[in-house]
C-alpha cells in the first residue's frame, strides 16, 4: 500500500506568504484608490500615422537582454504549493511572449530550502530575463553578498531585485524596521555581486534623492513602483483585522503617485534603466510610461487570477496588454519605443484642461 505524503505545516513566513496572495486577490481592498496620475496625460492624436501595425517593433532591451515587448511580470509570490504554479505559469507566459519576470521575496526559501522549487521556473522558461528577489532590509539581519548570490543561483536567475518595502515593514507585526545603513550595503552587494542588481519599490515610490543614491550605489535600473497599484500598507492592515486587531486607515495615501515618481527620477537620474509600476492595468498605461520616461513596465496583481487558473490564460490576459501598446503606438505614429519615448503628452489638470 503506497505511502501518504505527509504535508509538512508551514512556517511563519510561508504562512505569511500565502496570506498576502489570498488578500491580493481581493483587488478592490488592496488597491491604492489615490490613483497613478497616468490619467492626468493624453497623447496627441496622430490621424495619418504613415504605419502598418503589424510592423510596429515593441522589442526593448533591458539589463543587456531582449525583450518582445517592454514588460516586466512583477515580483509576487513563492514558496508554497499554490505559489508555485502561479511562478510557473506566468513564466511559461513570459517565455511564449518574450518577457521579463522576476520572482517573488526567495528569503522564504533561503530559510527553508525545501520549497526553493517553488521559485524555480527556468525549466518551463529557459530564454526569459528572470530576476531573483530578496528585500534589502535583510541586509541588517544577516544577510550577506552570499546570500543575494544564493538567491540568483538557486533560480538561475540574470540578475537580482532588492526590494525596498519600508511603510509595510514598519507596520507588519513581524516587521524588520531597521534601515539604518542600508545604502552603504546596497553598494557593497552591487560591488561584489558578478550579475547586475535592479532596486525596487513595493508600491510607495522612489524620490529623486534615493534614486541617486540607488545609482551612485551601482544598482544597474529601478523600479519606480509608484503610490496606485496594491497597497501593502492596506496587505498588512487586512491580515492585522483578520486576526482581531482594529482597522488601520492612516496611511492608506501615503506614497508618491507613479507618475510623478517616474517623471522627477526620470529627471535625475537620466542615464539609468527604469521600470515604471504601481497600477498598471493596461497597455496605454505603459505607452504613456515609456513616454513619460520608462524603459519598460511592470505589472503583477492584475495577472494573479489568470496565473491561479493556466498559462493560456496569462498568455491571453498579456496578449492583450501587448495589443493595446501597438494601438497606442499606431495611433501617436511610433514604429518603435525609441519614437515612442520622444511622442509628447498633454497633461490636462482634473477639469480636463491642459496645464
Amino acid at each position: 500500500m503506497p505511502r501518504r505524503r505527509v504535508r509538512k505545516a508551514l512556517t511563519p513566513t510561508q504562512q505569511r506568504k500565502r496570506e498576502h496572495l489570498e488578500l491580493c486577490l481581493d483587488t478592490k481592498s488592496v488597491t491604492n484608490s489615490s490613483g497613478t496620475g497616468l490619467d492626468r496625460y493624453h497623447f496627441v492624436h496622430n490621424a495619418l500615422p504613415e504605419l502598418d501595425m503589424d510592423q510596429i517593433d515593441l522589442s526593448a532591451t533591458f539589463l543587456g537582454k531582449r525583450l518582445k515587448a517592454p514588460i516586466l511580470i512583477s515580483s509576487m509570490t513563492g514558496g508554497f504549493d499554490l505559489a508555485r504554479k502561479v511562478n510557473r505559469n506566468l513564466a511559461a507566459a513570459a517565455q511564449q511572449l518574450g518577457l521579463a519576470m522576476g520572482v517573488g521575496s526567495q528569503r522564504v526559501a533561503i530559510e527553508e530550502p525545501s520549497v526553493a522549487e517553488s521559485f524555480q521556473v527556468r525549466d518551463v522558461a529557459p530564454d526569459i530575463l528572470l530576476l531573483g528577489n530578496l528585500g534589502a532590509v535583510q541586509l541588517n539581519y544577516g544577510y550577506t553578498v552570499q546570500h543575494c548570490r544564493r538567491a540568483v543561483q538557486m533560480i538561475s536567475a540574470d540578475g537580482l531585485i532588492l526590494h525596498l518595502n519600508v511603510l509595510q515593514e514598519a507596520v507588519q507585526p513581524e516587521g524588520n524596521r531597521n534601515f539604518k545603513g542600508l545604502t552603504k550595503k546596497i553598494s557593497e552587494v552591487c560591488r561584489e555581486l558578478e550579475f547586475p542588481v535592479l532596486a525596487k519599490e513595493v508600491g510607495s515610490g522612489i524620490s529623486t534623492d534615493v534614486a541617486i543614491r540607488l545609482r551612485d550605489a551601482g544598482v544597474k535600473a529601478i523600479d519606480i513602483a509608484g503610490r496606485g497599484g496594491t497597497s501593502w500598507y492596506a496587505v498588512e492592515a487586512k491580515r492585522a483585522t483578520s486576526k482581531g486587531k482594529p482597522a488601520e486607515t492612516t496611511f492608506l495615501d501615503w506614497g508618491i503617485p507613479t507618475e510623478e515618481a517616474l517623471v522627477t527620477v526620470r529627471q535625475a537620474v537620466p542615464d539609468l534603466q527604469l521600470v515604471a509600476s504601481g497600477g498598471i492595468r493596461t497597455g496605454l498605461d505603459i505607452a504613456k510610461c515609456i513616454a513619460l520616461g520608462a524603459d519598460i513596465a511592470a505589472l503583477g496583481q492584475p495577472l494573479l487570477a489568470s496565473a491561479l487558473e493556466s498559462t493560456a490564460k496569462v498568455v491571453e490576459f498579456l496578449g492583450g496588454i501587448i495589443e493595446e501598446i501597438r494601438v497606442a503606438m499606431l495611433c501617436v505614429g511610433a514604429p518603435n519605443l525609441a519614437v515612442l519615448k520622444k511622442i509628447p503628452l498633454v497633461r490636462r489638470d482634473p477639469s480636463g484642461y491642459p496645464l
